[in-house]
């Protein structure tokens, strides 16, 4: 057995979910054709190095094991095998390279992606917001830098990103805990509210955690509310229309999680929100 092998194994970490399994747009067409490519292939290693922390067969440190050799494929230490995770580092590698956009970017990604292989846990908000500073606000900051955009939109692309990944947070909080053992729900705040982590499996939410649900939504609302100013630093016409699009569906998915019942059913955008979020970007066309 190589040591290629070894590292990569034969298990298939794919989850099956591709850009239509998001919440938001993924190198949607309100991007510009030239850049497409690369937008995608940024999103082919990060659904990877995800599916890989999120594979139910690997052992928390087979998958550090494979993160790290994305790593090493990512920053040209090692040579990509014929195999389409290896691959997707290698490719993005060339598509950094050409586009200039740093690569932090993308190693940033592996940081959240560990913690999630070891089963780290949340005490405090604090805690959730260093998370989502490596899980999620590297994709807005490449998305920025890919267009050439002043660094000023980094504060509120990050706001947006971090907003959008503890949304994602709630819609998915009983089957993270129920398949992967995972939970992002601070600590502090269930024990403030009288509940514990096992009360996310109880098919309703109790007033309990109601109002850790609600204290959480309080600070997504405060990070929409920064988010809302990254159309404003934008000057790329298709990139701005898209930036407030997801805005207004940030917006609209908190609005939701206030009204609806996460644990009873996963809350969802629907049709109207995303008319919403067309009218949104249509106002930032000019």
């Amino acid at each position: 057995m190589t040591d290629d092998t070894h590292i990569w194994g034969k298990a298939d970490v794919s989850s099956g979910k591709g850009a239509s399994d998001e919440n938001f747009p993924v190198g949607s067409l309100l991007l510009s054709r030239k850049l497409r490519p690369h937008v995608h292939a940024y999103y082919a290693y990060a659904r990877v190095i995800d599916d890989i922390a999120d594979c139910e067969t690997l052992s928390p440190e087979d998958k550090i094991i494979r993160l790290n050799a994305m790593e090493e494929v990512l920053n040209g230490q090692r040579s990509a095998i014929n195999r389409p995770d290896a691959l997707s580092a290698a490719r993005l590698r060339a598509s950094l390279l050409q586009t200039h956009v740093p690569f932090e970017t993308a190693t940033d990604l592996l940081i959240a992606f560990r913690d999630d292989s070891r089963g780290h846990e949340y005490r405090t908000w604090d805690d959730l917001l260093h998370y989502c500073k490596y899980s999620a606000n590297p994709v807005g900051r490449y998305l920025i830098c890919l267009h050439n955009e002043d660094h000023a939109a980094f504060g509120p692309s990050d706001a947006l990103c971090t907003s959008l990944q503890i949304l994602n947070h709630l819609q998915d909080c009983a089957k993270d805990l129920e398949r992967l053992k995972r939970c992002y729900m601070p600590a502090d705040l269930m024990q403030q509210a009288g509940t514990k982590a096992e009360d996310l499996l109880a098919g309703r939410t109790s007033p309990a955690m109601r109002r850790v649900f609600n204290t959480l939504l309080d600070g997504v609302d405060a990070l929409n509310q920064q988010a809302s100013a990254l159309p404003a630093h934008i000057r790329d016409r298709r990139f701005r229309m898209e930036c407030a699009a997801i805005v207004e569906l940030a917006h609209r998915l908190t609005q939701r999680l206030r009204r609806e019942d996460p644990l009873a059913a996963r809350v969802a955008l629907r049709k109207p929100d995303v008319i919403h979020a067309a009218i949104a970007a249509l106002r930032a066309w000019a």
